[in-house]
C-alpha cells in the first residue's frame, strides 16, 4: 500500500477512470491488507463504508481479463487468427487449445481449479472463479455491518455483488456446461457429504443465473452518472444484456436438446440426475427474444446507440471520404474508449496485449521494443468470411462467379481509398464490404490513423494514408521468425486511431475492450426472433439491417434480391436461410472480439468450422506471385468433447460428487 498516495497524485494526470483505477490498486494490495497485522477478519473488512467498498472492488477484481490474449481463450483459442512460436509479446499458451493440447491434468484457461496459467504467470492471482463467488456471498452476507453506509448505496452494492455472482456462474457455465450453483457459502463446520457439491442440471443453472441478473437489474442505475469515479461498474442495461445472453445460450442447439437428432450430450451423476436437456424446447427462444428486447430497450434508455464515427469525430470526418468513415464504423465501435455502443467493457482499459501484436510496420527503420511483434495473424477463412461490397457472401454474389479470388490484379486510382494505387495484390482484396477494410490489414492496403487523421487518399491525391506491408521480407526482424504475421494478414479492427508508432517507440491508446455491445444485442435479437417463427418477419430484418446499414450495406432482403446468384435470391425469406445469414453477420460484425468462439460452439457447428486446415498466404514469399501462394499452416481437429472444458483431475478426486465432462478421461 506504500505507493497509493503517489498513485492518487497521478490520478488526474493520467485521467484514469474510477473502477479501473481501483483495480490497478487491487492488483498489488488485497483489500484485507488495510487492516492491522494479524487481524484480517470479516469484521474489519466491513467495519465502515470505505473498507466495504474495498471488498466490493475486490469482487470486481476477479473479472476475467477478456482484454488479454494470454487470459481469454476466445481470442487465440481457435481459428480466427493463427500464431507462431517461438514468440515475443503475449503468451501463446492458450493458442495450444487450438493446437489440440487441452487436457485434464493441467487444463488450459482453467477457471475452475486453483491453477490458472497465463502469460508469464498465473491468471487471476491463482484464484478460481469459485473463490470469486465465495467472496460475493461474503459481501452480501456482511454488507449490513458498516455503520456509515447509506441505505441507497447498500442496495446498489448488493445488486452489484449479485450481478458479479451471476456473471461468474455464467462464465463457468459457458465453459463447463452444468456447474454447481453456489447461492450461499458453506459453513465453516461443514464436512463430509456437505462439501461434496454436485453439478446442477443445465436448466437449473440457467434459471438461477437469469433470476440473479433480474434481481440485480432492479437496483442498478440506468447509466453511470459519476463518470470520474464509477466507469466500469455495472448498470441495469449490463445486467439485462447478460441475462439475455445466458437465455440465448440456453435456447441454442448446444444446450437445448435437438429438433431433428438425438441430444448432443448425456451426463448422469451418481444421484441418477441427467445434467443436460434431452428434448428440444422451442419456448426457450421466445424467452430469449423477450429478454433481448428488454435489454435493448434498457440500453436505449441508458443512452446506448450504435457508434457513428462522424458524430464521435466531427472535425476529422469533414476531411474524410465516405469510404474511410464506413471502414471506421466497426473499428471505432470496438476501440473508441467508452463509446455509446459499448454496453459493457473490460473494467481495466488495458489493450496493450491486443494492439501490440497487430500493429503493422509503419517505419522500416523501427528500433523499439520486442512487444511490437506483428504476429497475430487472421486466417484466410476469416478474410473470406467478409461480404462483397454488395453485402452478400462472395460465393453467393453473382458478380464474383467468374472471379478467381487469388488472381493478381493491379489497383487503379479508383481503388485508392483501400488499396495503394498501382499496387499488385489479389482480387480477394478488391470490392469487399467496408467492414473488411476496417478489420483486416493486408499487403498494400491503406491504414487510417497513426497520426494521419485529417485526410485520406480520396481527399488527398498524394497517398496521404499509410500503406502497409505484411510481407515477412519487409518487416524488421525477419531473422527472428516471431516478428511477422504467418498468414500474411494482421487485424486492424482492434487498433485505436490514437495509437501511434514512431521510428523508436509505440504509444498505445488504451480502451475498454467490449464484453457486449449494442450490435451484439441487435443480432442476437434478430436470431432469437427468427427461431420463434416459421419464416422471418420485418422485425427480424430490421435489427440485422440496423447493423448493416451503418457500414453502408443495404438490407438483407434487397441485397440478396439484387446481387445473389439464382437459387439464393430468396434466401432471407426462409427461417433456415435467415439463420445462415444471421450467423455469418455475427461472425463478420463481431469478429476478433472473442464472440465467434462461443457462437460457433452454441450453434453446435464446430465440426463444420473447425475440422479444417488453417490456411494463409506464403508470408515469407518475396516475389508477388510467391507471396500470394496459398499455404497450409495446420490441420485442426475438433472432437465432440471439445465443446466443454475438462474439469481438472485433482478436483474430481477432491470432490467425488462431481462427474467429468463427456469424452474427457484422466491423462
Amino acid at each position: 500500500m506504500k505507493n497509493i498516495k503517489y498513485l492518487l497524485s497521478k490520478f488526474k494526470e493520467y485521467k484514469l477512470y474510477g473502477l479501473a483505477f481501483m483495480l490497478v490498486l487491487l492488483n498489488s494490495c488485497n483489500y484485507l491488507d488495510v487492516v492491522p497485522d494479524n487481524t484480517p477478519t470479516i469484521n474489519h473488512a466491513f467495519k465502515n463504508r470505505y473498507e466495504a467498498l474495498g471488498f466490493l472492488y475486490g469482487c470486481y477484481s476477479f473479472l476475467p481479463n477478456v482484454n488479454q490474449i494470454a487470459d481469454n481463450p476466445a481470442i487465440l483459442g481457435w481459428d480466427e487468427a493463427w500464431y507462431i512460436e517461438p514468440t515475443l509479446g503475449p503468451s501463446t499458451r492458450l493458442w495450444h487449445i487450438a493446437l489440440g493440447n487441452q487436457g485434464t491434468n493441467t487444463p488450459l484457461a482453467n477457471y475452475w481449479a486453483s491453477q490458472q496459467y497465463g502469460g508469464g504467470g498465473v491468471l487471476q492471482g491463482g484464484k478460481p472463479l469459485w473463490t470469486a463467488i465465495r467472496d460475493c456471498n461474503l459481501f452480501i452476507e456482511n454488507i449490513d455491518k458498516p455503520f456509515d453506509l447509506p441505505e441507497n448505496e447498500r442496495i446498489r452494492w448488493i445488486a452489484e455483488a449479485k450481478f458479479l455472482k451471476a456473471y461468474f456462474h455464467f462464465f463457468m457455465f459457458r465453459m463447463y456446461g452444468p456447474i454447481p450453483v453456489v447461492d450461499e457459502n458453506l459453513s465453516l463446520e461443514a464436512k463430509g457429504k456437505e462439501v461434496q457439491v454436485y453439478r446442477a442440471p443445465v436448466d437449473e443453472v440457467v434459471e438461477y443465473i437469469s433470476k440473479l441478473f433480474d434481481e440485480a437489474a432492479k437496483d442498478l442505475p440506468d447509466a453511470i452518472e459519476e463518470i470520474a469515479t464509477d466507469l466500469g461498474r455495472v448498470t441495469k442495461p449490463i445486467a439485462l444484456a447478460m441475462k439475455a445472453q445466458v437465455l440465448t445460450y440456453a435456447a441454442s442447439p448446444l444446450f437445448n436438446g435437438s429438433e431433428t437428432e438425438s441430444p448432443s450430450f448425456s451426463l448422469i451423476d451418481d444421484r441418477g440426475v441427467e445434467l443436460f436437456p434431452q428434448s428440444y424446447d422451442a419456448n426457450k427462444w421466445q424467452k430469449a427474444a423477450d429478454a433481448l428486447k428488454e435489454a435493448i430497450d434498457a440500453a436505449h434508455v441508458g443512452g446506448h446507440a450504435l457508434f457513428d464515427f462522424s458524430t464521435a469525430y466531427p472535425a476529422y470526418a469533414k476531411g474524410l471520404s465516405t469510404e474511410t468513415i464506413l471502414a471506421m464504423q466497426v473499428r471505432g465501435a470496438v476501440t473508441e474508449r467508452w463509446n455509446s455502443e459499448i454496453v459493457w467493457g473490460s473494467s481495466t482499459p488495458n489493450t496493450n496485449n491486443i494492439q501490440y501484436p497487430n500493429l503493422p510496420l509503419f517505419y522500416d527503420t523501427y528500433t523499439g521494443n520486442g512487444n511490437f511483434s506483428k504476429n497475430y495473424a487472421p486466417t484466410l477463412k476469416m478474410v473470406e468470411t467478409f461480404y462483397s461490397k454488395n453485402g452478400v457472401p462472395i460465393d453467393e454474389d453473382k458478380e464474383w462467379q467468374d472471379v478467381n479470388p487469388y488472381e493478381i490484379q493491379k489497383a487503379t486510382d479508383n481503388d485508392r481509398a483501400y488499396i495503394q494505387s498501382g499496387f499488385e495484390t489479389i482480387k480477394l482484396h478488391f470490392n469487399r464490404e467496408a467492414r473488411f477494410y476496417g478489420s483486416i490489414i493486408f499487403d498494400g492496403g491503406t491504414f487510417y490513423g497513426n497520426g494521419r487523421l485529417s485526410s485520406d487518399n480520396i481527399n488527398n491525391t498524394n497517398n496521404y494514408m499509410w500503406t502497409i506491408s505484411t510481407k515477412a521480407s519487409q518487416l524488421t526482424g525477419l531473422l527472428t521468425p516471431e516478428k511477422y504475421p504467418c498468414t500474411g494478414y494482421l487485424c486492424k479492427k482492434v487498433i485505436n486511431i490514437g495509437t501511434t508508432v514512431t521510428t523508436s517507440s509505440v504509444a498505445i491508446y488504451n480502451y475498454a475492450f467490449p464484453i457486449i455491445r449494442l450490435a451484439d444485442l441487435y443480432l442476437m435479437y434478430s436470431e432469437a426472433l427468427n427461431e420463434t417463427m416459421s419464416e422471418p418477419n420485418g422485425e427480424v430484418f430490421d435489427y440485422i439491417d440496423k447493423v448493416r446499414n451503418r457500414t453502408g450495406l443495404e438490407g438483407v432482403v434487397a441485397s440478396w434480391a439484387k446481387y445473389a446468384i439464382d437459387g439464393k435470391k430468396n434466401k432471407p425469406l426462409s427461417k433456415e436461410g435467415m439463420r445462415d445469414i444471421i450467423q455469418q453477420e455475427r461472425m463478420i460484425e463481431l469478429s476478433f472480439e472473442g464472440v465467434r468462439y462461443w457462437d460457433v460452439r452454441r450453434w453446435k457447428l464446430s465440426d463444420k468450422y473447425w475440422n479444417t486446415t488453417i490456411m494463409g498466404l506464403n508470408a515469407k514469399g518475396t516475389k508477388t506471385e510467391d507471396f500470394y501462394r496459398l499455404t497450409e499452416l495446420y490441420k485442426t481437429k475438433f472432437e465432440k468433447k471439445d465443446y466443454f472444458w475438462p474439469i481438472k483431475q485433482s478436483e474430481l478426486l477432491n470432490n467425488r460428487s462431481l462427474v467429468q465432462n463427456p469424452g474427457w478421461i484422466s491423462e
